[in-house]
């Protein structure tokens, strides 16, 4: 089989693979994310009644967008889908990444959607950390002999 052939054959079953936990709702939309060598698109999916309720992209018009295959021109995409979410009173989706890996640019559009306030990943990160509190360490073995030896 042709090489190219192939990885169209195994990205494809990556995606059906990835889909088949995610359905969208009315209240929890499926965020879908796709991505070309120049654009980035983003579109916010009622898979029960097949509609799409919002979209967003970086070849939209009236963007005035250099260029729209990069990190930074998906983290405006992914403000964008997020104001839109918020104005039909959306606040949380299911995350779709498809057939790409949760990196790059797919990870900034998602981080950029969750910190506008539409809540689509789990981001852990995003909050401040915290200083780690040290807990007492256990006793050794030795020193619990001790203490039954005592009394």
């Amino acid at each position: 089989m042709d090489a190219n052939k192939l990885k169209a054959l195994q990205g494809q079953r990556r995606k059906y693979r990835v889909r088949r936990a995610i359905r969208g709702t009315a209240t929890k939309p499926r965020l879908s994310v796709f991505r070309s060598n120049l654009h980035i698109y983003a579109q916010l999916i009622d898979d029960e009644n097949m509609v799409t309720l919002a979209a967003a992209s970086t070849s939209d018009k009236g963007d005035k967008l250099k260029y729209g295959g990069n990190a930074s021109a998906a983290t405006i995409v992914g403000k964008k889908l997020a104001e839109k979410a918020k104005a039909k009173g959306i606040a949380v989706a299911a995350f779709d990444r498809g057939n790409y890996r949760f990196h790059g640019r797919v990870k900034a559009l998602a981080r950029a959607a969750t910190e506008a306030g539409l809540i689509c990943t789990g981001l852990v990160e995003a909050a401040p950390k915290e200083a780690k509190v040290v807990a007492p360490a256990a006793p050794s073995k030795k020193e619990k002999k001790a203490e039954r030896q005592q009394g």
